[in-house]
């Protein structure tokens, strides 16, 4: 294992925390079963007091998703991962293991929708209180910490605003309050960058975008990076993790109480279509990358696109932090304005190769027009605080040929 973190990203995809299987299979088994038999009662005792290791019920654990979690945890530096069955349960897992009635979320504004109605409406109902703030604007950000923080939360590119924090400032504000940084790196994978080496304390993918690759699976997960010290009188919680299991306390909470008890474990299935996706997802984040700067740069020099928000173009104000974070690439996914609404839903009908529809990270290429959508629900100005207004066009740009994406933007253009 030691020699495998230095292998380069494009290898371990493919063979990072693999095991051999059975008659010398190079696939991960698919053990779809829901329970572990054991001949002796001492041996399915010593499971579950943890005194040996071994599968109990897939609901805890399952070998094929074990093997999706070496694999997560490896690609970002992580010491341990739990693979959950969406996004969103892994956003609500992780964040329910740290904070507790009573304590601050301090999150970015720029965020995915689901992840914004869970902090603003479901924590509040628990107790849990979440400020919203600008994640570009560190200084804002930093004053906003209070005693009642416990917790970070950005993403690395926000969706749909297509804005860029300063992963590395904001990691250090966390560290000086004492409290950990979670962020969702589901917009640029482990292959753009992996969370721990910016700072990042704990990393949240929604395995369904571009880890899966396909638009087949829904998944999630959680890497614990094990770079935040838990032992700390603002988590009392976790003092019993901490003296059990030092620096895996949060992955021994996080799968002994959160994981076990809200019970939003991936199918067997779902993980082994996961871990085919890791292998080629070099060569398709590079594929999206190119195709999007591509057609960004088509939509920003077309006379019907009012402005094109992409970190891949030079004018954009995230372009050198995205750059100096993502290593020149800038993932998959853009956003364009139009006169409004009607012009929208024009060019969304006229598209014959883009897909309308809700996901991103698709092979194919996808459009959907958020305020009208995912951002339904929300008043004008909660949508002004996600970057959402009736003019917005959200495109998840795909792998096809980048001549035929941006022929079939041109057209739907052209007939506005």
């Amino acid at each position: 294992m030691s020699q495998q973190h230095n292998l380069r990203i494009e290898t371990l995809l493919i063979h990072g925390g693999t095991e051999p299987g059975p008659a010398g299979a190079t696939n991960v088994p698919i053990v779809q079963a829901s329970a572990f038999a054991y001949e002796a009662a001492e041996d399915l005792e010593d499971v579950f007091r943890g005194r040996r290791a071994g599968q109990i019920y897939t609901r805890l654990n399952n070998p094929t998703t074990e093997s999706l979690e070496r694999r997560l945890a490896l690609l970002e530096g992580g010491i341990a991962a739990v693979a959950t069955a969406s996004g969103m349960a892994a956003i609500s897992t992780a964040v329910l293991t740290i904070l507790r009635a009573g304590d601050e979320l301090l999150s970015s504004s720029s965020l995915f929708g689901g992840t914004y109605s869970l902090f603003r409406d479901t924590l509040s109902n628990y107790g849990i209180v979440t400020k919203f703030i600008d994640p570009t604007d560190t200084a804002l950000l930093e004053q906003a910490v209070s005693e009642r923080t416990r917790l970070i939360f950005i993403e690395t590119i926000g969706n749909p605003k297509m804005d860029v924090p300063d992963i590395s400032a904001i990691a250090t504000i966390a560290r000086e309050a004492g409290v950990p940084l979670m962020v969702d790196a589901t917009v640029t994978s482990p292959y753009l960058a992996r969370g721990r080496d910016l700072g990042a304390d704990i990393v949240i993918h929604s395995t369904s975008k571009f880890i899966n690759g396909t638009g087949s699976v829904i998944g999630g997960a959680i890497v614990d990076a094990g770079t935040f010290d838990w032992n700390s009188p603002k988590f009392p919680h976790f003092e019993q993790f901490v003296k059990k299991y030092r620096q895996f306390a949060f992955s021994a909470r996080l799968r002994k109480l959160m994981h076990k008890d809200l019970g939003a474990c991936p199918a067997p299935m779902n993980s082994f279509l996961l871990t085919e996706g890791i292998e080629t997802l070099a060569l398709r984040m590079d594929r999206h990358c190119e195709n999007a700067l591509k057609l960004a740069t088509f939509l920003n020099s077309h006379p019907k696109v009012k402005w094109v928000n992409y970190p891949g173009l030079a004018d954009s104000p995230f372009h050198d932090v995205a750059t100096r974070q993502y290593g020149g690439k800038y993932g998959g996914l853009l956003t364009f304005g139009l006169p409004g609404k009607e012009e929208a839903f024009r060019l969304i009908n006229g598209l014959r190769i883009a897909k309308n529809l809700a996901n991103i990270g698709d092979a194919k290429t996808l459009v959907i027009h958020p305020a009208s959508t995912i951002c339904c629900d929300y008043s004008a100005d909660q949508q002004r605080l996600l970057g959402v207004s009736d003019e917005l066009v959200r495109v998840s740009v795909g792998l096809e040929h980048s001549d035929d994406i941006i022929g079939d933007f041109a057209d739907a253009l052209n007939s506005l």
